[in-house]
C-alpha cells in the first residue's frame, strides 16, 4: 500500500512537471507590462505568469494573516 501512495504522488508530480513544461515552451512570446506609466522589460508570457502566481502565493497568505489577526482581535473585544 505504501508503495502504491509513493507511486501515485510520483506520476502525479511527473504529470505535473509535464504540463508545466508544456505550458512554458507553448508562450514563449515576448511581451512588456505596462502599469502607471511604467512599462516592464520584455519578458516570455510563462514567466510573467510565473512570476504573477508567486507573488499572489506571498501575497495571500500575508493577507489571511492579517484578517484572522484583526478578527481574532475584534472577538476578543466582544468577549470583555
Amino acid at each position: 500500500m505504501r508503495n502504491l501512495k509513493r507511486m501515485l504522488i510520483g506520476v502525479f508530480i511527473l504529470l505535473l512537471v509535464l504540463v508545466i513544461l508544456a505550458f512554458v515552451l507553448e508562450n514563449q512570446q515576448s511581451i512588456s507590462l505596462m502599469f502607471l506609466g511604467w512599462a516592464g522589460p520584455q519578458l516570455p508570457i510563462s514567466l510573467v505568469m510565473v512570476i504573477a502566481l508567486l507573488i499572489g502565493m506571498v501575497i495571500g497568505p500575508i493577507l489571511g494573516w492579517f484578517v484572522g489577526r484583526s478578527s481574532s482581535a475584534a472577538r476578543k473585544r466582544f468577549v470583555r
